[in-house]
């Protein structure tokens, strides 16, 4: 389904969901124009409407257990990661959680909102955006950049997020056969500055460290004085900019 306009469509999926009409696993909700979406640590995602990709998918991934939400992360990543790869080739790379990378650059990002049925995940709304057509972007969007950018042409929006879809339900598919140590490997194999000695800031302090693992449970694994800590997604600042 495609709106013309909307203020987030995982807002708008969860408010079907809460009506209780029976929504098919699969369902993908995309906006010309989203004016309030969402990213991780309440971020705002801005996005020049018909411009880029921003939608939503349903999932319903009861075969995970809550402890295994990273690992729907992951396949989610890798789905789009796959799906660009054609184009980007080696400079793309999935930034810890599940931004996407382009060298030092941000070419789009991901929210997953779980909804918890007990030990269980009874659904996964997934909102990706994803620059593909956009030139100019809001000075508060520091390094971000698009695939017109990167590669001086432009890219039909549908087409793209018929890749993504095919790739991220290959992934699901490897989660749901129980592959998950393929997912995991394989995530950990694409992560931007892997086992790179850069500079993070954690606590007000500045550091150099290195990313050498992500836990099961999706907490960043980075050496640092000879010995090895962990981080939650806002315990840690890459200093990329």
């Amino acid at each position: 389904m495609t709106l013309k306009e909307v203020d987030s469509t995982n807002t708008f999926l969860k408010n079907i969901l809460s009506n209780s009409k029976p929504v098919p696993e699969g369902t993908v909700i995309m906006a010309e124009h989203q004016f309030a979406g969402r990213g991780q640590r309440e971020n705002t995602w801005y996005a020049e409407a018909g411009k880029n990709l921003t939608f939503s998918i349903l999932l319903n991934p009861t075969f995970l257990s809550a402890q295994q939400q990273f690992d729907l992360t992951r396949a989610i990543s890798m789905g789009v990661y796959d799906a660009l790869y054609p184009l980007l080739r080696d400079s793309l790379k999935i930034k810890w959680p599940n931004d996407i990378y382009y060298n030092d650059t941000k070419l789009g990002g991901m929210l997953i909102e779980n909804i918890l049925k007990g030990s269980h995940i009874k659904h996964a709304i997934i909102g990706i955006g994803l620059n593909v057509n956009q030139e100019n972007f809001h000075d508060s969007a520091v390094n971000a950049t698009s695939i017109k950018n990167i590669l001086q042409r432009d890219y039909e929006l549908k087409n793209i997020l018929a890749e993504i879809c095919n790739h991220i339900e290959a992934y699901y598919l490897h989660l749901k056969a129980g592959r998950t140590e393929f997912v995991r490997n394989t995530y950990l194999s694409r992560l931007y500055w892997l086992n790179e000695w850069r500079e993070f800031k954690s606590n007000g302090e500045q550091f150099e460290g290195r990313i050498i693992d992500v836990k099961e449970n999706g907490l960043l694994v980075v050496e640092r004085n000879r010995a090895q800590h962990l981080y939650n997604l806002k315990e840690i600042e890459f200093l990329n900019k």
